[in-house]
């Protein structure tokens, strides 16, 4: 393709901008759904380029930069989902009731704004002027060229649009399968060990095994060494330790995980996205330093191209002092009224100098995060929690400890919205970055596609609210009033509330928090040793995950790690490398599209019957014949999903 002076290449069209708002309402849904049933999110950047270059190929004038705009728009309303890992908590502590349409919308909008601008200035620190490998970002990039390249490219991107479409439908099918109870969507078996009791979980859940293919076996492998140090060390241990004659094996366990273990986990999650900062300072700060200097350059009268034009430094500066005028009022509007009326200024005050300064960090420390690892590995619900902590620290400070109970509920509840505007910074940056890597690699505009990012922010906060809704009236939350046999785990949420709550109550479990800490100590170094003599590493953030979260969730995705690292092997064999990887990353992402849009639709069947179970065909007496033959046709369609994909690789 070229371009000619009377006739640019077209790129920050309204057909991309409307494309990538109808991709917005599919994949921020799924995000929604799987973040608060796991506590994982997708990356829709690659995806969402394939339906892009399905569709656009038929229409008239289509470039590889409007493909480019269409991704990005999708991408980052797509991420803006990961607010589900803080709002949920506002009714899980009784605060609200629902989602309130506008000011959730103004949570989530205000903060992805806020992250767009922020993250403006860091392009050319973390993005051009330095070695971060940007996976996904540069995987976006090569969907994006090969389809535009060549007709067998468009063709790839029509086998790969399929790969999506059969992998979306088993996934969604086995996902009803099992809410007719024909076949299980979990099973455990729990034991003593010792004087304690420990078990092994796992669930038939495509969705869980697609996000372990695209984690990959290092965060794996991580996982694991968590499910092991939590569940088979550390459970056995407390257990005995804490003897429930009167409970069952199953509740026993359950107690002392919900009430000891994860706060452990979130010991070793703290101390490891503090190493993450520690770690990363000195790049940030030597690339923002570069990025100055390119500007001075540039002001003495260097010429500008295209591929270099950022959205102008004193707009972004502008914009981000007056955003702080909408979220002052948002703020004001939970404060009015209630316990803590009186303290406006100080609290408005407060936060807002806090969102501004921790803000700034998050932005650099996610962005950095993203392009060493890539936006679906990047622990941004570790930078979640220590921003909650952080807020309710300042407000200890403001307030004390020992208020009356009703203030001490609008002080968690204040946390979590403060919260809640910084966790919009650290996605939307943790996605900018990778989305302006992929620009830069096809020669986009910058200024262009951070004007589409805003779109995409603005088409997520509009998205996100009502599905919100529809789960929480539905299926409700774990430990949330009303919370039905199908509630969804919401596990960030529950212990970003819940560390919220306890530092501000002054009853914070900081022993375990502690001890979890000291061990994600030792595993740092072990890390560090790794990475020094060559082996492949064991990132301390995907530990603390695997203590963190049921077993149910974890072991799965340590599976589908596994099988994408065989997938990914074989891949490297065949002609064409890198297609066959592609491959199998969209049939991954079809798994977790397909259970994902489905446990909506669920929801809304949920919502309309009235019923728990509205599908259920059998009863109890069907548990063993659910659990054999389940477990046997979920893993024959596993293998038939990747036969497929890797049949689109080498098509008859």
């Amino acid at each position: 393709m070229t371009t000619t002076a009377t006739r640019p290449i077209a790129e920050l069209t309204v057909r991309s901008i409307l494309l990538g708002g109808l991709i917005t309402l599919l994949f921020t849904a799924a995000n929604v759904y799987l973040g608060l049933k796991v506590g994982l999110t997708f990356a829709t950047s690659i995806p969402a380029a394939v339906i892009s270059m399905a569709i656009l190929r038929y229409l008239p004038g289509a470039t590889i930069l409007e493909n480019n705009i269409v991704q990005t728009v999708a991408s980052a309303a797509g991420t803006l989902a990961a607010i589900i890992f803080v709002l949920p908590g506002l009714v899980m502590i009784g605060w609200w009731q629902g989602f309130p349409y506008l000011t959730t919308a103004a949570i989530t909008g205000f903060g992805g704004i806020l992250g767009v601008m922020f993250s403006v200035p860091l392009r050319r620190a973390l993005v051009i002027d330095t070695p971060l490998p940007y996976p996904e970002g540069r995987a976006a990039a090569e969907v994006l060229k090969v389809g535009a390249g060549s007709r067998e490219g468009a063709a790839e991107s029509a086998r790969g649009l399929w790969v999506i479409v059969w992998s979306a439908l088993v996934s969604g099918g086995f996902a009803i399968l099992t809410q007719t109870k024909l076949a299980v969507a979990e099973a455990a078996l729990w034991f003593r060990a010792g004087g304690g009791a420990t078990g092994i979980a796992g669930g038939l859940s495509f969705a869980l095994i697609g996000a372990g293919h695209l984690v990959g076996l290092s965060v794996g492998l991580a996982m694991f060494a968590g499910i092991v140090i939590g569940w088979w060390i550390v459970l056995p241990i407390l257990t005995a330790a804490s003897p429930m004659p009167a409970a069952g094996i199953a509740e026993w366990a359950g107690t002392v995980f919900r009430s000891d273990v994860r706060f452990f986990g979130a010991g070793v999650i703290g101390i490891a996205a503090i190493w993450t900062l520690l770690r990363i300072i000195g790049p940030v700060i030597n690339g923002i330093r570069s990025a100055l200097a390119a500007s001075r350059a540039r002001r003495g009268g260097a010429i500008i191209a295209d591929t270099e034009r950022d959205l102008p430094i004193g707009l972004v500066g502008l914009v981000s002092i007056l955003m702080m005028i909408p979220i002052g009022l948002l703020l004001w509007s939970v404060i009015a009224g209630g316990p803590l009326a009186g303290s406006e200024a100080a609290l408005i005050g407060g936060a807002l100098l806090f969102i501004l300064v921790i803000g700034l960090v998050i932005a650099a420390v996610c962005g950095y995060m993203a392009g060493l690892i890539g936006a679906s590995n990047s622990p941004v619900s570790g930078i979640g929690i220590l921003s909650v902590l952080a807020a309710s620290l300042m407000l200890v400070g403001l307030f004390g400890r020992g208020t009356p109970p009703e203030t001490t509920q609008a002080l968690v509840a204040y946390a979590l919205v403060v919260t809640g505007i910084v966790f919009g910074v650290a996605t939307i940056s943790n996605d900018n970055l990778q989305d302006l890597k992929t620009g830069q690699l096809v020669g986009a505009t910058p200024w262009k596609q951070q004007v589409a990012l805003i779109f995409g922010v603005i088409f997520g906060s509009l998205v996100v609210p009502p599905v919100l809704n529809l789960l929480g009236s539905t299926l409700g939350f774990v430990g949330a009033p009303g919370a039905g046999p199908n509630a969804l785990a919401a596990p960030q949420a529950a212990l970003i509330s819940a560390l919220a709550k306890g530092v501000l109550g002054g009853d914070l479990n900081w022993a375990m928090i502690g001890w979890g800490a000291l061990a994600g100590a030792i595993v740092i170094v072990v890390d560090e040793a790794l990475g020094r003599a060559g082996r492949m590493r064991l990132p301390p953030l995907g530990v603390g995950l695997g203590v963190y979260l049921p077993m149910t969730v974890t072991l799965p995705v340590v599976i589908g790690a596994v099988i994408g690292s065989v997938y990914d092997r074989w891949a490297k064999r065949q002609a064409d490398p890198e297609a066959a990887e592609r491959m199998g990353v969209l049939a991954a992402t079809g798994m977790i599209v397909g259970e994902s849009l489905w446990g909506v639709a669920f929801a809304g069947i949920v919502y309309a019957t009235g019923s728990d179970a509205p599908l259920a065909l059998v009863g109890d007496s069907w548990a063993v014949p659910a659990a054999i033959g389940g477990t046997a046709l979920f893993l024959i369609l596993v293998v038939l999903l990747y036969r497929y994909a890797q049949r689109m690789v080498r098509p008859a």
